[in-house]
């Protein structure tokens, strides 16, 4: 899995690429540790190419999104594909999560 960061004014953007599994999950869970300890409050997970998730990235995305919420920031997700949107159905992820169709209706949200 490959991560491409991009900033947005006050909001830094992460694009997965690839698949996200217990070979690769330490990848996130690093930049995601970065980004807390930078202090970045608003991060949006564009999900476009990321092909596939795994268990270990579920547990990447809840432990994050449990930090954001701890200091008020938010942590959004955009383009799903099917599959893994079909994993985020059967793990009720969908209702933890801020979901968006596209990268430019979740900017909107977080600007």
């Amino acid at each position: 899995m490959e991560i491409n960061e991009i900033t947005d004014g006050d909001v830094r953007i992460l694009e997965l690429n690839g698949r996200l599994d217990s070979a690769n999950y330490v990848v996130l869970e690093n930049k995601m540790q970065e980004l807390v300890t930078a202090g970045v409050k608003n991060t949006l997970i564009n999900c476009k190419n990321l092909d596939y998730i795994s268990s270990s990235g579920l547990r990447i995305f809840l432990i994050y999104l449990k930090k954001y919420n701890s200091f008020d920031g938010k942590l959004y997700l955009c383009c799903l594909q099917e599959m893994v949107d079909e994993i985020f159905k059967i793990s009720n992820f969908k209702s933890i999560f801020r979901i968006f169709d596209t990268k430019q209706e979740a900017l909107k949200e977080l600007k």
